[in-house]
């Protein structure tokens, strides 16, 4: 199949554990042309942490990456209604681990793997930069025996402290927001998925919830971020990723985060090809993304390129 002509070679359901539901499958996409080991880029797409369908969005990730170079694999972690926090942080570095386990098998690198998602997907990217050795959040599933350390991170809009939400929300979107859930007190509510990931009302257990936090997790060391963000996102306050490029910078951490001026949360602005979205650019120290460049795909690629080099 390389060589077809085809945007990337797709190999679909496989799994990096036992599957729970569609949870622990991962499809793995490759580039067509590939002439050695390809940088990884693990990608799961966000629910709120309500479905296990962390896979789907793959192929807009391969469409944009593969011809780039990056293989792409797309992981399903669980929902908080099949397991609560942390099992789906044990889920992300499984699947790290498996790709890193059966890297010669399929012609990927195991010393580049880079780790991107959105919304709850780019929390579980940003809880898997942040969190390399650390026992607790390790888990058990799949291959043991190999590290789960990453080597980048991008993160789309995902949040951080969840105690702080509701303080940023804009204007009118916690009752919005609420309407969603069917709670009546926003991120705070036991309604919200916040809460649902916990397992309690999120302002009733503070520790708890502080080990969900990435920003907590940021150590000296640690990957390179690249953050992206909506200012006038309803559901995870742009506050969320200024809290996260704080702890990075406090740490010494290369990143940069894109002020995305106007956006909700989405993260449609990649695909624009002119009438670029009016952006800010924000670094912390040693930050890898130089300039204003516009937010694409290709910014995303330029800057795995460089945190993979």
């Amino acid at each position: 199949m390389r060589g077809s002509g085809q945007p990337y070679v797709v190999m679909r359901d496989l799994s990096y554990a036992p599957r729970v539901g569609n949870a622990h499958r991962v499809d793995l996409y490759l580039p067509p042309e590939a002439t050695g080991p390809c940088p990884v880029v693990v990608w799961s797409a966000g629910s709120a942490w309500l479905a296990d369908n962390g896979n789907t969005g793959g192929e807009r990730v391969a469409r944009a990456l593969c011809g780039r170079g990056f293989a792409v694999a797309a992981v399903a972690v669980r929902s908080s209604g099949q397991a609560r926090f942390p099992a789906q942080v044990h889920d992300g570095k499984a699947a790290v681990r498996w790709v890193r386990a059966h890297a010669a098998r399929y012609g990927l690198d195991a010393d580049r793997i880079a780790v991107m998602g959105n919304s709850s997907g780019g929390w579980l990217a940003s809880m898997l930069g942040a969190t390399a050795g650390v026992v607790a959040l390790e888990g058990d599933l799949g291959p043991t025996s190999v590290s789960s350390e990453v080597q980048a991170v991008v993160d789309l809009y995902g949040p951080t402290d969840f105690l702080l939400m509701d303080g940023h929300m804009p204007e009118g979107a916690v009752d919005r927001f609420n309407q969603i859930t069917g709670g009546s007190r926003g991120h705070d509510d036991a309604a919200s998925p916040e809460s649902r990931l916990i397992g309690a009302e999120i302002q009733t257990v503070p520790g708890r919830v502080a080990e969900a936090d990435p920003s907590r997790w940021v150590r000296r060391g640690g990957p390179p971020w690249l953050i992206l963000h909506g200012t006038a996102d309803p559901l995870v306050p742009f506050h969320q990723s200024e809290l996260l490029l704080s702890a990075l910078e406090r740490a010494g951490v290369p990143a940069t985060l894109y002020e995305m001026s106007g956006r909700v949360h989405e993260h449609d602005y990649l695909d624009e090809a002119r009438d670029f979205t009016p952006r800010r650019v924000r670094h912390a120290a040693g930050g890898s993304v130089a300039g204003q460049a516009p937010a694409t795909w290709a910014l995303i690629a330029d800057f795995l390129d460089a945190a993979l080099r």
